[in-house]
């Protein structure tokens, strides 16, 4: 911050010392009069200067961006004739002399007084809407990035509500799981506790990062389907197919998830076969995900699953890839096939 106020600092007093050397620089090398010089481009900048500096630290935050535009032009306008009578009388007072034998001598005929006075004003005009411009940038470049921090804000809210909402809902239906163990096979029952314990910790202390390395949630992903496993018949197949070396990707968070949850929910069947395809591509900055399983509707009444895993999904992914992630479904011959793709840069 400090740095960025002396940049600026600096860059203004660049500014006003060129314009302060203009003369001596566009004179080719001809002889300047330091009085002429004086009377006709130093007095005016300096009075430009004042101008400049009154209306951007004290006159547009006090009366422009408040609406108050009688009181600005007022304001402007008074201190603008000020500076041209007071110009005039420091020229008949100091440098009537040096400038009327320029004159003579220049052989050039002084302009109309009221052009004269036209182009002062005209020039005076000049760094008061040049602070407006400035000033008006400047508070709108404030306002954008406050625009953007409130975004972000909202958007972090957001996603961490997203976030805690999966997680009783994931443990809800990994608990519905192992219930149904517990008469069948108390051991694969304390069994699946025990995984399920690993799997918590992993969403309560590794998750909160904003991104996590893929190989990581591919680990998660895969504990969770061996935990899923334990409950199904030998009705029931699972195969999944995951990238195996190191890719390097970070990616948000429990995104595939409620996917897999689904296929387990929707895919599996008591009395009849089935099988669950998982599958999961890569490459330097895209992930390709897909799940395939038999589609047996639940019953109205099935209170397993209300349903928020998908519609939370859908949600996060809007929040984090706008535009950069495909989410499609198709049912097909009583098998559900979910794909989702995400760009990560």
């Amino acid at each position: 911050m400090y740095k960025n106020k002396t940049i600026t600092a600096l860059l203004h007093l660049l500014v006003w010392l060129t314009l302060f050397s203009l003369p001596y620089l566009l004179s080719y090398g001809e002889e300047q009069e330091l009085d002429r010089v004086k009377a006709h481009f130093w007095i005016p900048l300096v009075f430009s200067v004042i101008i400049f500096y009154f209306n951007y630290f004290v006159l547009v935050d006090r009366f422009l961006f408040p609406k108050k535009m009688l009181q600005f032009i007022v304001v402007n306008a008074a201190m603008i004739t000020f500076f041209l009578f007071l110009k005039e009388y420091i020229e008949d007072n100091f440098f009537q002399q040096i400038l009327k034998k320029r004159l003579e001598n220049s052989n050039r005929v002084a302009p109309p007084f009221k052009m004269a006075i036209y182009i002062q004003v005209l020039s005076y005009m000049a760094p008061l809407l040049f602070s407006i411009a400035l000033k008006t940038t400047k508070r709108w470049n404030k306002t954008e990035a406050e625009r953007k921090e409130a975004m972000h804000v909202k958007l972090k809210s957001e996603l961490q509500h997203l976030h805690y909402q999966l997680q009783p809902h994931f443990f809800f239906n990994s608990l519905n799981n192992i219930y149904s163990l517990v008469d069948i096979s108390p051991d694969q029952a304390k069994s699946s506790i025990h995984s399920l314990s690993k799997l918590m910790r992993y969403m309560l202390y590794e998750t909160n990062l904003e991104v996590v390395p893929l190989t990581k949630e591919i680990d998660f992903l895969k504990k969770y389907i061996d935990l899923m496993k334990l409950r199904l018949s030998d009705k029931t197949t699972v195969s999944y197919s995951f990238p195996i070396k190191e890719t390097g990707i970070q990616i948000a968070p429990l995104l595939f998830i409620s996917l897999i949850e689904n296929a387990f929910k929707h895919g599996v069947s008591a009395t009849k076969t089935s099988n669950i395809d998982i599958n999961m591509t890569s490459d330097d900055n895209t992930v390709l995900f897909s799940v395939e399983n038999n589609n047996f509707p639940k019953k109205t009444d099935d209170k397993s699953g209300s349903g928020i895993g998908l519609q939370n999904l859908e949600k996060r992914l809007e929040l984090l890839y706008p535009d950069k992630f495909s989410f499609k479904t198709i049912v097909k011959d009583d098998r559900f096939l979910v794909t989702l793709k995400i760009e990560i840069n």
